[in-house]
């Protein structure tokens, strides 16, 4: 007779086997194999006969569901509907941007009746309703998923759109090649006010050519078409007529255009560079220990002071004491000392006259392969791992903000570097460098260690203290990121990040 270890195994293995992008059909699946993955933690109940692949020696909670969200969407509408279906405009526009946003719900129309409402794990949902009239004739596919056409999309779409989602309408707007089909829409259902806000849009950001197309092209066929503005002016909009070659790049420029005001309403001007670089770099190599503590402590390393000093120290030695062998969080320490020696040397650069902009992003590389060769020395990292930028999808803990996909982050990690660049004031470098970097998450592990490293060289270069964000402070540090990533709100993490480093004064 099997024991319970033994049929949980056969279980798993059938689960394994059935699974698709982590979701499973209660009907793949025998209702012992079911029971058994339930009660083990290994599968969680979406609706009934709806499953989500967990690992419950990870406890990731919410990340869990977030991370599985999108596919369940695509295998269930394409199980019931095939693609006899599409989202409405918003959601389709906030999928042809590429939000990075998981939404709490997503309205899909159908041609033929019936209405329900799914409501999904952790309050999110979905609405299915009948609407023949307005059904589209055609609809594009992104990541498996059944949109309307940009051009329908933006026609469709009600005024509030602009002002409650100003990011997607403004990507939407730019990602627009050719007016003719918006324009064909427009003629064909006689809307003239859309028209008009539409064109009112499309010069708002700097577009006249589309918008002057619009406005005559209405006139021309005979209606009495008002401009009008839907943006609420009061929001910062990046204006630009360069067509779109990547969404995602274009939603980082975006919001830096938008956050910079609030983080310099908030930060202390720049003091100016130091003077004394090597009496800079004495007081931030008196802070290590505590630095590392708080840094990797955040992360979730089971570390102490005594530990990190041992290893600063040259006391460790894995090699000849059966106490000090290798483990992961004494591997973590290690990596996190080596790294802080490299960003020190890039701190001294800084520090000497060379752009931190410049410096870091040539060498922030150097600091992610210090960070965690222990670890691939030691085998519990492939050698792979310290090759650069992740080519897998991540997710952060507990987040609705979903990083970019893997084929993004080349880009995105070229537009930061380049914002960065262009950026005059250490405190917006040192702010929304570190959300942004967070926000990409390049790397498939390590992004908080960095983005606190990249933080401290810009706020070096400008004259600020070597800053430690503690781990007491730690919820309201991961609240503050994710209003910023979730609600494009970056002030109560601009906030935190002065208070943290006032701190640092007194």
């Amino acid at each position: 007779m099997a024991t319970p270890s033994e049929n949980l195994t056969n279980a798993l293995k059938r689960m394994q086997a059935v699974q698709t992008d982590g979701i499973v059909q209660s009907s793949q699946l025998s209702r012992t194999y079911l029971e058994r993955l339930v009660k083990a933690g290994s599968l969680c109940e979406i609706i009934r006969g709806w499953y989500y692949v967990t690992n419950p020696a990870a406890a990731l909670g919410s990340t869990a569901w977030y991370s599985h969200y999108w596919s369940f969407v695509r295998q269930y509408l394409d199980e019931k509907f095939g693609k006899d279906y599409c989202l409405l405009p918003e959601p389709s526009l906030a999928l042809l941007t590429g939000s990075t946003v998981v939404p709490k719900q997503i309205a899909v129309m159908r041609p033929t009746p019936g209405q329900q409402v799914l409501r999904l794990c952790l309050d999110t949902s979905l609405f299915i309703y009948q609407d023949k009239a307005n059904f589209p004739q055609s609809a594009v596919e992104i990541d498996g998923i059944q949109v309307m056409h940009l051009h329908e999309a933006l026609v469709r779409v009600p005024e509030a759109f602009f002002r409650q989602a100003p990011e997607e309408a403004l990507l939407a707007l730019r990602m627009l090649r050719d007016p003719t089909p918006l324009l064909r829409h427009l003629l064909e259902g006689g809307r003239s006010v859309v028209a008009g806000r539409l064109a009112g849009a499309f010069r708002h950001i700097g577009n006249t050519g589309i918008a002057d197309r619009i406005v005559q092209t209405l006139r021309g066929a005979g209606y009495d078409i008002r401009e009008t503005n839907p943006f609420d002016t009061s929001v910062v909009v990046a204006v630009s007529t360069t067509r779109l070659l990547s969404p995602h790049v274009a939603r980082l420029q975006a919001m830096w255009e938008a956050m910079r005001e609030d983080v310099l309403a908030l930060f202390p001007a720049a003091p100016g560079p130091h003077n004394q670089t090597d009496a800079y770099l004495a007081s931030v190599e008196e802070k290590y220990v505590q630095d590392a503590y708080h840094s990797l402590s955040i992360e979730g390393y089971k570390v102490s002071p005594e530990l990190i000093e041992k290893i600063r120290s040259g006391k460790w030695h894995p090699g000849e004491n059966t106490a000090d062998r290798e483990t992961v969080d004494a591997l973590a320490a290690r990596g996190y000392l080596e790294a802080f020696r490299a960003v020190e040397g890039s701190v001294r650069k800084i520090l000497e006259g060379t752009p931190a902009s410049s410096v870091i992003r040539t060498e922030h590389h150097e600091w992610y392969q210090a960070l965690f060769a222990p670890a691939v020395q030691g085998g519990l990292m492939p050698p792979a791992a310290l090759a650069g930028y992740r080519n897998a999808p991540v997710f952060i803990r507990g987040s609705r903000h979903v990083p970019l996909p893997a084929h993004a982050v080349a880009d995105a990690m070229e537009a930061l570097f380049d914002l960065l660049e262009q950026e005059a004031e250490p405190a917006v470098q040192a702010v929304l460098g570190h959300f942004t970097f967070v926000f990409i998450h390049p790397y498939p592990d390590g992004n908080g260690r960095m983005a606190r490293f990249l933080t401290n060289a810009f706020l070096a270069g400008g004259g600020f203290p070597w800053t430690i964000i503690h781990l007491s402070n730690r919820t309201r540090y991961m609240e503050a990121l994710e209003e910023a990533s979730v609600n494009k709100n970056i002030r109560p993490f601009a906030a935190f990040l002065r208070e943290e480093m006032l701190l640092e004064i007194d």
